[in-house]
């Protein structure tokens, strides 16, 4: 049997910039470590399944995978596939839909799609499935080995390096310049050395030292997020939800609204547009972007194991 699959790059609209995505749709035929196998051959950052929803209530069941785990929650592929999805629905004949419902390994993810005045598919926007949560901190000068980098990098005047997580846990690092953030780099043996740390495997670093980067026109926020597999992603919605909510809960009561500006130095310039509340139940996050199909086709499933 075949799969249809489709490629869209997020974050971004342009096709070859931003975060690239394969979506697997139909995939209630294949097993765990078929998905694996797929994802792995893809080695994108993620690759997402599409599965029939286990409550008829909802949209999909959709599960992520990176090229070695499955994962229970990211951003750019919650807003790709539902871009992906919508544009399945209006290709064929029905109406554009409004908002999306996605069962995953971390709670209900709920989406709203975007369009522009002619009603264009734009992009879509994610709630994340949990509130804030803050974990164990770093010293400066582990972050720093970890990213190459010397402690005086790190900004440390709002936070220290600290795990937070709204679905899925990083090592968020504060530094202290632009030419910090371009200069960083994963150290394999720093990054042993610290990570993972509270279930954080990635380090996502940034900068508000934003204002000369203009690719994506102006922006509050630099990052860049770098992986165990010493590999680094041109966008990540989930960790830049979570470094919102931090920043908003360091802020106090209130809504944060930020433009971040992310793979600019690996040649992928990605733009996130996050906002995080302050609420009686917690901070809660948010994150939304354009989207972009490049490819579509059909892949065998693997042999099963």
């Amino acid at each position: 049997m075949r799969y249809r699959y489709v490629t869209a790059d997020v974050f971004t609209a342009q096709a070859y910039q931003g975060n690239p995505l394969a979506v697997v749709l139909g995939a209630e035929g294949l097993d765990t470590a078929q998905m694996q196998r797929i994802a792995r051959e893809f080695n994108y950052t993620e690759t997402s399944f599409v599965l029939a929803p286990r409550d008829a209530a909802h949209t999909a069941w959709v599960r992520i995978f990176t090229p070695d785990r499955e994962v229970p929650f990211a951003g750019h592929p919650n807003v790709g596939t539902a871009v992906v999805l919508a544009r399945e629905m209006i290709a064929a004949g029905r109406p554009a839909p409004a908002r999306f419902e996605f069962e995953e390994e971390a709670g209900l993810v709920r989406i709203a799609l975007q369009y522009d005045e002619a009603g264009r598919l734009l992009g879509a926007e994610l709630a994340a499935p949990q509130p804030l949560t803050r974990g164990s901190q770093a010293s400066a000068e582990a972050a720093a080995r970890a990213l190459r980098l010397q402690p005086a990098d790190m900004e440390l005047a709002e936070h220290a390096p600290q795990v937070v997580s709204v679905g899925l846990s990083f090592l968020v690092v504060q530094l202290a310049s632009r030419d910090a953030l371009r200069r960083a780099a994963p150290d394999p043996a720093g990054y042993a050395a610290l990570m993972p740390l509270d279930g954080a495997r990635s380090i996502y670093a940034y900068t508000t030292d934003a204002s000369g980067d203009m690719a994506q026109g102006p922006t509050d926020i630099q990052a860049r997020m770098f992986t165990g597999r010493m590999t680094e992603d041109p966008a990540t919605g989930s960790a830049t939800g979570a470094m919102t909510a931090l920043r908003a809960a360091l802020r106090g009561a209130g809504e944060l609204r930020l433009r971040v500006g992310q793979g600019v130095d690996m040649g992928r310039a990605s733009l996130l547009l996050a906002q995080a509340e302050v609420r009686a139940d917690g901070v809660w996050a948010g994150v939304a972007g354009q989207a972009v199909v490049v490819m579509e086709g059909t892949l065998p499933a693997p042999m099963r194991d």
